[in-house]
């Protein structure tokens, strides 16, 4: 999935439209927040990435809370987008777990900045107040279009008919987000990612083959 902090070296301070003024903080906010997390992200981090005001930033989204509901909004979109853009180049689903699955996609999830941190903290923040909403959508919603792959393979055949999607989506989601915990504590964590991957494309391919 894509790094969102790939933004413009230098935003231009010029009069915009309502709409592009929020998708401007928007785009900020989401950087800020990928970067730090929900709770150690500031507004006035957002504002100042914008050379606005943090009033400014207020008048559009009303609280901070409402603000990180939006991010995760435009991150849903933004990861549909990268799952799409993956299964193109994969080809089969098999080939596709296998892309997900890999380490270094599961690292790259993980790196600070990228849509998988907005993920992860949105899986944490379920009691948080004015967020728990919205970070619940975010994380369902991933689940859903993982289910959506696993039944595009079913019906291709290279995942397994058996296999409840739902069921297997969850699996895949909670194996990618538990993957800071095995870092810490693993004594070689990448050779576990590894065979983790193995066993579990074994388990969901129709072959019971790491492709």
């Amino acid at each position: 999935m894509p790094d969102v902090t790939d933004a413009p070296a230098a935003r231009r301070r010029t009069r915009m439209r309502p709409e592009e003024r929020r998708e401007s903080i928007l785009a900020a906010a989401t950087e800020v927040f990928a970067e730090t997390g929900y709770r150690a992200g500031k507004v006035s981090a957002v504002a100042a990435r914008l050379g606005v005001s943090e009033p400014v930033v207020f008048q559009n989204f009303g609280s901070k809370a409402a603000l990180f509901a939006a991010v995760l909004d435009r991150a849903t979109a933004l990861a549909r987008e990268a799952l799409g853009e993956m299964s193109r180049q994969a080809g089969p689903v098999s080939a596709l777990l296998a892309a997900l699955l890999s380490s270094d996609h599961v690292e790259d999830l993980h790196a600070p900045g990228s849509l998988g941190m907005l993920f992860a903290d949105a899986a944490v923040l379920t009691d948080e107040p004015g967020v728990a909403d919205a970070a619940g959508r975010a994380v369902r919603t991933v689940a859903g279009l993982l289910a959506e792959v696993l039944r595009r393979g079913q019906a291709e055949g290279s995942v397994r008919a058996d296999l409840d999607p739902d069921a297997g989506a969850w699996w895949l989601l909670s194996l990618m987000a538990a993957r800071p915990f095995r870092a810490a504590v693993a004594e070689d964590p990448r050779a576990l990612e590894e065979d983790l991957a193995a066993l579990t494309l074994r388990a969901l391919t129709a072959s019971g083959e790491t492709p």
